[in-house]
């Protein structure tokens, strides 16, 4: 952690570590490296008005993935919606003159599209679609592939490695046609550039095709547009196969900071998509095509408004004249194309042009990775590992985009989700894995075909969180830049990689996270005096006598609970069987004890801690029953409204509400259960990718949670009809498949913590301060971060993970395994206040896996009786590829 302000000052030779990253992170070192060269920033105003008139959303935010999309402007979306409400726009093949209207707004926006890559109508055709993929699917389809035959070889598919997705798959469209398809390495074609070893037969009219990126979306690296036209010439072939070469330029990420000349470079087909450039609209892309080649385009299916004439009982059918009409099938997303005219008209105003962001947007770059490459550890170690074929001297072969690892000061990688989930601590977004392109990644990474097919097998897929495979990694982390980042983006990111990699030795770089304001209310921790089954559920034991005894190694003595059934029973229910202590295990140790027992019965909000607790169906009674949901039905979480710890429920079992309170609200009741006097108004909502009935809880709850949050939420509940299966895919074991069902948890039904594993993380997270300044994490506070349903006692640290089964009396739960920690652990569950330091050094003391706790599934048994968990009772676990063996007794204490 670093030092409080206040602090003992650093030695002198702590301060001269100190200042190398000092002058780096100043705007005079930026323009001493970016601005002597490119421009920052645009002549039509200050990058400041320029956020605060059209950015304000961003805020306390640095978004660092325009390369995924970049974002649009408020006065280009205010513009559009008063288009949309002065002007009716009919539908484009009616003939009435709101239609009529609309025709024409289009054609001029296809005149305006040409005119922004610098050409026109007489060169080039344009196919609106539904964004670039749909624009490539366009080409491999109408390609005038010739399938190899004795006279001739056929056609060939040829696609540069560094190739998106969207691309490669086109060689499944080549294989049905019978048609080759050869990925090519970036250095044999440049080598082939080289020795302009082409093979030219200008009699030989096979047609091939030959797709390279203007940009790799991967490293930012930009080939050479002057490829174009020796392919076309014939001075380039991709291979020696003789015939006429087309050229399809995927200009999708260059086209969104960089300007295209395509009278000085004639691609035949360009597919782009209008997001990248504009932020919006979504979902609309288009292909341009060279009007030399649309000729022998081929069409096979068509849709309404593309025929000239067709019969329905005859096999007649005649194609419109115009490419754009012929290729452009059903009624086009016309209301998005409108709003392109907004977008050209708003970017040329802010910017004067794709020119200047193309300067603008390469000046930070620059100076970022100028900045990184500098970054090294006290023994000289690097600090990050960047993976690109330029040294970031020219924006005419390197594009705004820096791919790259962390390293440790071994030279190890950290994965990249752990980056991810310490970037987003810090407001910071940025992308990871292998952004759709897998050449690029495994030429970078030096991942072999191989380990890609082994990486699935043991589970990794494209887009998941698996960063580290045997120590290797899977992908990387990527940031980039967009024509309204500013040098203070640039700045927030280098100061957290320095903080969170350098802190130690430069503990004057602390990154300070700014919350929103709405994350800044600090409240007193409320003391829950609710009554439950006869137990009062807001005193218990006070962590500091548990630390104590922790501290010298021996382990406190909770009285246990009365595990007798209460006098009344809960809900009139079923008789209770009570749940009977083990004997303590051999050698007179300390056995495996419950000390805390918490549920959360709204998802993601504040823990009920009870002494003693009924056991469900579907875990803990009432646990994690609710959610909350915004305007769109989307489940919120700490993650997105840290707030949600300050909700503090609680339970009546005897009047049967849920009891809701919150800072400044007045407390306010809730149905445990479905009224069935009332009519419910069921919905479908969505947990952890699983669909889940779920009905709304009213009016009254939902004024109140918009009132405490500023915006419109409402409390769902989880339909009591309703079984989420728990039989997922947890473990490789297919005989511990289960019939168990699941509330509105993440994974598992139960999350057990042991207390010897939080000791060893707060004993590093206090003595990470070598001054003594900081204040110390209480050890209840760290448990509450964790958010766990069971707390235990007894055993080593991390001893949990090697269980595969748990005995509490008569219940039995099975082992699921780790639960794999997010960035809510860096949340203090008293203030919604967010704190990176648990994070961060819960990775260190886990090698990179930020695992801690582990799921647990209760086995559901015949009996019809209500058991209760209690503070005090005994675990007895199994180790794993065990069978019904316990853990030895020598185990001792830590």
């Amino acid at each position: 952690m670093a030092s409080k302000p206040g602090g003992r000052p650093k030695p002198p030779l702590q301060q001269q570590q100190q200042r190398p990253w000092v002058k780096l992170l100043t705007f005079q070192h930026f323009q001493t490296t970016s601005l002597s060269r490119h421009s920052y920033g645009y002549v039509q105003g200050s990058m400041k008005a320029l956020i605060e008139n059209e950015f304000s959303r961003l805020r306390g935010i640095t978004y660092l993935d325009h390369a995924g999309t970049t974002l649009f402007p408020q006065s280009q979306l205010a513009r559009f919606m008063d288009d949309l409400t002065k002007n009716i726009y009919g539908n484009p093949h009616s003939q009435h003159i709101s239609s009529k209207l609309t025709y024409d707004t289009i054609e001029h926006v296809r005149y305006r599209v040409l005119e922004h890559f610098n050409t026109t109508s007489e060169d080039y055709s344009i196919i609106f679609t539904s964004g670039s993929t749909a624009a490539l699917k366009l080409v491999a389809e109408a390609f005038p592939w010739r399938p190899a035959s004795s006279e001739d070889g056929g056609s060939r598919f040829c696609y540069l490695t560094d190739s998106h997705t969207s691309v490669v798959g086109i060689r499944k469209i080549a294989e049905a046609m019978q048609v080759s398809s050869i990925a090519v390495k970036p250095e044999d074609i440049l080598l082939s550039e080289e020795s302009n070893g082409a093979v030219y037969e200008p009699a030989c009219k096979t047609p091939h095709l030959f797709c390279y990126p203007a940009q790799s979306n991967f490293s930012g690296t930009r080939y050479p547009l002057s490829w174009i036209e020796m392919l076309k010439s014939g001075r380039l072939s991709p291979m020696t196969t003789p015939g006429e070469w087309f050229v399809l330029l995927d200009a999708a990420a260059y086209v969104s900071t960089s300007p295209l000349d395509l009278t000085a470079h004639s691609a035949d087909f360009i597919p782009i998509s209008f997001y990248k450039i504009f932020g919006f609209p979504t979902g609309l892309g288009a292909l341009l095509v060279n009007n030399r080649v649309t000729h022998f385009l081929r069409k096979t299916y068509f849709g309404g408004g593309t025929a000239a004439a067709y019969l329905a009982g005859e096999d007649f059918y005649v194609p419109r004249k115009s490419v754009s009409e012929r290729f452009e099938d059903g009624t086009i997303s016309f209301l998005d194309i409108i709003a392109l005219k907004h977008g050209f008209d708003v970017l040329e105003r802010l910017t004067g042009g794709m020119e200047n962001i193309k300067q603008h947007t390469f000046a930070l770059a620059h100076y970022t990775y100028t900045v990184l490459v500098a970054l090294q550890y006290p023994n000289g170690a690097p600090v990050i590992q960047i993976y690109s074929d330029t040294e970031f001297n020219s924006p005419e072969t390197q594009g705004p985009i820096i791919n790259f690892n962390v390293l440790d000061d071994n030279g190890d990688i950290i994965g990249y989700s752990q980056i991810e989930k310490m970037a987003s601590l810090h407001n910071i977004h940025v992308r990871t894995g292998c952004f759709c392109n897998i050449g690029a990644c495994q030429r970078h990474l030096k991942i072999s075909n191989e380990t890609i097919k082994k990486n699935l097998h043991a589970g990794h897929i494209c887009g998941d969180d698996v960063d580290l495979i045997d120590g290797y990694p899977t992908g990387s982390v990527r940031i980039s830049f967009g024509y309204m980042s500013t040098f203070e983006d640039a700045q927030t990111f280098l100061k957290f990689i320095i903080a969170t990699r350098l802190g130690k030795a430069d503990s004057k770089l602390p990154f300070q996270i700014i919350p929103r304001e709405t994350a800044a209310i600090s409240v007193e921790p409320v003391e829950q005096k609710a009554r439950v089954n006869g137990h009062e559920t807001g005193k218990l034991p006070r962590e500091d006598a548990l630390l104590h005894a922790e501290l010298n190694n021996s382990s406190a003595t909770l009285k246990a609970m009365d595990l007798h059934s209460p006098e009344t029973e809960p809900q009139g229910g079923p008789h209770i069987t009570p749940l009977t202590s083990t004997g303590a295990l051999d050698g007179g140790l300390p056995p495996l004890t419950i000390t805390n027992i918490y549920i959360y019965p709204i998802k993601s909000c504040a823990a009920l801690e009870v002494t003693k607790w009924p056991v469900g169906s579907q875990g803990l009674l009432y646990d994690r029953n609710w959610m909350v949901v915004n305007h769109n039905g989307i489940c919120l979480s700490q993650k997105q409204e840290p707030r949600l710890c300050l909700i503090k429920p609680s339970i009546d079992l005897q009047r049967k509400t849920l009891v809701i309170i919150a800072e400044g609200m007045e407390p306010i009741d809730v149905p445990l259960d479905e009224n069935s006097g009332e009519e419910q108004q069921i919905c479908q909502s969505k947990v952890c990718a699983d669909r889940v009935n779920t009905y709304d809880c009213g009016e009254k709850i939902s004024d109140w949670l918009s009132k405490f949050f500023g915006r419109h939420c409402r409390l769902i509940k989880q339909s009591s009809n309703f079984k989420r299966s728990a039989n997922k895919e947890h473990r490789k074991d297919p005989s511990h498949a289960t019939t168990a069902s699941l509330s509105l948890v993440n994974e598992a039904q139960y999350l057990l913590i042991n207390r010897a594993s939080v000791l060893e993380l707060h004993q590093l997270l206090n003595a990470s301060d070598e001054n003594g300044t900081e204040e110390l994490l209480p050890m209840r506070e760290l448990i509450q971060r964790f958010r766990a349903n069971i707390v235990i006692n007894g055993t080593k640290a991390f001893e949990e993970e090697k269980w595969d089964e748990i005995s509490i009396g008569s219940l039995r739960f099975l082992v699921l395994g780790s639960c794999h920690r997010c960035q809510m652990i860096c949340i203090d569950q008293q203030t919604g206040q967010r704190n990176q330091d648990v994070f961060q050094t819960l990775s260190s003391i886990r090698e990179r896996k930020v695992n801690f706790g582990v799921y647990l599934m209760h086995e559901p048994s015949d009996s019809s009786s209500t058991c209760f968990l209690s503070v005090g009772s005994q675990l007895l676990p199994v180790l794993k590829d065990t069978e019904n063996d316990s853990l030895p007794s020598s185990r001792g204490a830590d």
